[in-house]
């Protein structure tokens, strides 16, 4: 699995001009699933997330994770996020997952990450979606195998 991890103050989803999510404080993340992916992806994905301590304590320092913060995570399915630009100036997604396979992944993330007790909203999979958001700093990290 592949992510985009932003720290933002808001974040929402629009889709067919209605929006279907959105949150304040807390994370918006892009997830994408490879072929490779399996259960270990998704519970090595959900603790990195949940635990990523990216917001500031007392003193300043990205101490804290998005529950210490009473934050909340806003997950959004995206397959081009397991693309490649490495060869030629086409996007390769030869390594995204067929979309059954990772509509199943991507919502036991989900899943794992709600057992945690953060709140989570998600996006529309497979839809068109506008996103905004608020970066908080910018702070923007990328999960990776």
């Amino acid at each position: 699995m592949k992510g985009v991890i932003q720290r933002v103050k808001e974040a929402t989803v629009v889709v067919k001009g209605e929006p279907v999510a959105a949150i304040q404080t807390g994370l918006l993340v892009f997830l994408g699933v490879e072929k490779t992916d399996g259960e270990e992806s998704c519970k090595r994905a959900a603790r990195k997330i949940a635990g990523l301590r990216v917001f500031e304590d007392e003193a300043g320092k990205m101490n804290r994770s998005v529950a210490e913060v009473d934050g909340e995570i806003l997950m959004v399915s995206q397959f081009t996020v397991a693309g490649s630009i490495e060869k030629g100036r086409r996007p390769s997604f030869d390594n995204a997952m067929e979309p059954e396979t990772a509509r199943s992944l991507f919502e036991k993330v989900v899943a794992m990450l709600r057992d945690t007790g953060i709140p989570v909203q998600i996006g529309v999979f497979q839809a068109y979606m506008e996103v905004s958001l608020v970066n908080d700093g910018p702070a923007t990290f990328i999960l990776e195998k």
